[in-house]
């Protein structure tokens, strides 16, 4: 059984990482290369970036970023946010990322799904799922549609997912645990990866999400205290759950 993963969620606006809340009140905390190579020296098994400008006039920028980190990487990541064609995807993964997320462009156009998988593979695809009251929600998580959760994950599986990153919309930035009972229900629902994300608050919170879920997302529980990932790895072994063994640094 593949071991449990801890992966860092970074923010990215026009070529630099940023902090704030729901988009609001950003500030730069700093180069996106630079910052993954600390969190991969620290203790991430993959990274996720979200592009938050994802605007066509950032479409460059941001391949520029993904190159830059894909040299100074040797864990996997993940790139979301604008991605609404295979078009994106292929700019994206032919960069050197190693997924694409997908989120409202899927539920518009669920191709999408199979004709990226059909190119790249599965593993290079990842569905996100904004959830709240049972049902998608799109825009950041703030429009609820009329697509029930399950189903949704159910079919992104059979279309060509390779992994399903699951945000509970109630529990994220709350830091008071993930939802387990979406995420466990999700998970046995379909028979790839889900990646739970929202609500981590604690050492406690990740080991109770790493043993319904397959990965955890972390943001604030990290960005507060980048040192301290690895105390949190650390902590979350000693809660019982095995992680890979990591490398020093180079």
């Amino acid at each position: 059984m593949p071991l449990a993963r801890l992966i860092p969620c970074l923010d990215v606006s026009k070529g630099r990482v940023v902090k704030g809340v729901s988009f609001v009140g950003l500030r730069d905390v700093g180069d996106p290369v630079e910052l993954a190579k600390f969190y991969s020296d620290g203790g991430a098994d993959e990274l996720v970036f979200l592009d938050i400008s994802a605007t066509p006039d950032n479409e460059s920028t941001m391949t520029s970023v993904v190159a830059r980190v894909a040299d100074v990487l040797e864990i996997p990541f993940t790139v979301g946010g604008g991605v609404r064609s295979v078009h994106d995807a292929a700019r994206i993964i032919e960069a050197g990322a190693d997924r694409v997320s997908l989120n409202s462009a899927a539920l518009a156009e669920p191709t999408l799904i199979t004709m990226i998988a059909e190119r790249y593979g599965s593993q290079a695809v990842v569905v996100a799922i904004d959830a709240g009251d049972g049902v998608v929600h799109t825009h950041g998580g703030r429009v609820a549609t009329s697509t029930a959760t399950i189903p949704w994950a159910v079919e992104a599986a059979e279309r060509g997912a390779g992994e399903i990153l699951l945000t509970s919309i109630r529990c994220d930035g709350q830091r008071s645990g993930f939802d387990l009972e979406l995420t466990s229900a999700v998970r046995d629902a379909v028979g790839i990866p889900v990646i739970a994300s929202g609500g981590a608050g604690s050492a406690v919170h990740v080991a109770n999400a790493l043993r319904v879920a397959d990965a955890a997302l972390v943001a604030s529980i990290v960005h507060e205290n980048p040192l301290g990932l690895r105390a949190l790895r650390d902590e979350v072994e000693r809660l019982g759950i095995k992680l890979r063994q990591l490398k020093e640094p180079r």
